[in-house]
């Protein structure tokens, strides 16, 4: 059983998953830097000067200037502002996502339209030049060439 852990391991799809997940996170954290720190400040300036992360419903009654004084007093809230900052990071990921799919997709349609280089000799299947009248493995005449 230890030898067949090994060899799933060590099978290049375990590796892809691996670094995708790394890379994942790691554009994850640029994406959350991004919203927090440059597009919702100046979201905010244009509203007044309004810290989307500071924007809270307190459940409470007694009243906090600010949510992290809420949160150490053991208040509960609704933390709106900071939901907004999530909904606003996760719809940067999916367009990211949405580009580099599309952009894919692309690349594989244009490589698709080329047209095929190579074709399979009906008699020895060895692959061979899409051009060729005759193979050159088995000799055979190719029909309708």
């Amino acid at each position: 059983m230890w030898q067949e852990f090994k060899k799933f391991l060590a099978q290049g799809n375990v590796i892809d998953l691996a670094v995708a997940v790394i890379m994942g996170t790691a554009f994850g954290a640029v994406v959350t830097s991004l919203v927090e720190d440059v597009i919702m400040p100046p979201i905010g300036l244009l509203l007044g000067g309004v810290d989307f992360s500071n924007l809270f419903i307190n459940l409470s009654g007694t009243p906090y200037a600010s949510l992290a004084e809420a949160q150490a007093a053991g208040a509960p809230t609704i933390n709106y502002g900071m939901f907004l900052n999530t909904v606003i990071n996760f719809l940067i990921v999916a367009a990211a996502v949405f580009l580099m799919i599309r952009g894919l997709k692309a690349t594989q349609r244009g490589k698709e339209e080329e047209g095929a280089v190579t074709k399979d000799c009906p008699y020895c299947y060895s692959t061979i030049p899409i051009q060729a009248t005759r193979c050159p493995e088995c000799t055979s005449q190719l029909a309708g060439d």
